[in-house]
């Protein structure tokens, strides 16, 4: 059932990107974050009301971070969606484990150029050790920044260069988010209650945006497309929620944790089938060595941090 529950919440959240695709025809990104904030923090309190979960909480500077982040990540995937093929944007977003992983890396490499207490051969003893337990971590990142290359090829539209640029930086700013999720998690605080300020941050950052960007001419009847924008990503989260918390040994989780990449593949069949996106071979194919490096980088990751919280779309 929890892998079940996982792919609901991936059709979800591919279901959400199609909405985000239409509304952007009339609505600046701003604005949709704003309106998908705005339902999402309804969505959330109505359910932390169900669980009796209380909203208050001990760590509003947690929070605050955390929305930050996560809001400009959210903006740039929307900007990304509205400018680039829905499955080449998906791609992008979903490379945040291979940024987590980069991350290790660097904080791997970083540790081991500093000084260490003892003698000169327990120190070189220990970098070597380090350098050898990053290398599966190494050869993920390095596939999956493959894959992007393959994607955003050069032969890219040069209108779709910005466009890949700011995709990609909404999956670096997706795994700086992850990292306080899972810092949240660390402290206590119910996943409801840490998705219900990311709500209220998304409310009032797209609002703040919407200052400067502007506010777009209400355009009647397309404007319905916002209603199910912030109802499919509510949906995405409960549902994914539900599939971790049915994942109760560490097989079933990682089950689970890979079993989000078939948002890439419900994001491939809408580009194709709604919007009519044509990829070439090589870019497919870049998609692919993406999700495999994704894929890795998880069960690497869940090996280190057993029990991390669920990644949000």
């Amino acid at each position: 059932m929890q892998a079940l529950w996982m792919l609901a919440a991936a059709f979800f959240f591919a279901s959400m990107a199609v909405c985000v695709k239409f509304a952007s025809e009339y609505f600046n990104s701003a604005e949709l974050v704003c309106y998908r904030g705005l339902l999402g923090m309804l969505f959330m309190w109505a359910l932390a009301r169900t669980r009796s979960i209380p909203l208050a909480t001990r760590f509003p500077g947690m929070h605050m971070w955390r929305s930050l982040v996560g809001v400009i990540s959210l903006g740039a995937w929307f900007y990304a969606i509205a400018h680039l093929p829905l499955a080449t944007a998906m791609t992008l977003n979903y490379m945040s484990s291979v940024w987590i992983a980069t991350f290790l890396v660097g904080g791997a490499l970083l540790m081991g150029l500093l000084p260490a207490r003892g003698d000169s051969v327990a120190r070189e003893a220990t970098s070597v050790g380090a350098g050898l337990s990053q290398g599966p971590l190494v050869l993920t990142v390095i596939t999956g920044f493959i894959g992007v290359i393959m994607m955003l090829r050069p032969t890219i539209e040069q209108n779709q260069a910005f466009a890949g640029l700011i995709g990609l930086m909404s999956g670096l700013l997706a795994a700086f988010a992850y990292m306080q999720v899972m810092a949240l998690a660390r402290v206590g605080e119910p996943e409801t209650r840490t998705v219900f300020y990311f709500a209220v941050g998304s409310a009032v950052a797209g609002s703040a945006g919407m200052l400067v960007a502007g506010i777009s001419e209400w355009p009647g009847k397309p404007a319905l497309w916002l209603i199910p924008l912030g109802v499919l990503a509510s949906l995405g989260q409960l549902c994914m929620t539900r599939a971790y918390s049915l994942a109760k040994t560490r097989s079933a989780t990682l089950v689970v944790a890979n079993l989000q990449y078939s948002g890439i593949v419900f994001g491939a069949v809408y580009s194709l089938v709604l919007f009519g996106d044509r990829i070439p071979l090589i870019g497919w194919a870049g998609m692919a060595l993406i999700v495999a490096s994704g894929i890795a980088a998880t069960v690497l990751r869940a090996r280190a941090a057993p029990g991390s919280p669920a990644e949000e779309h």
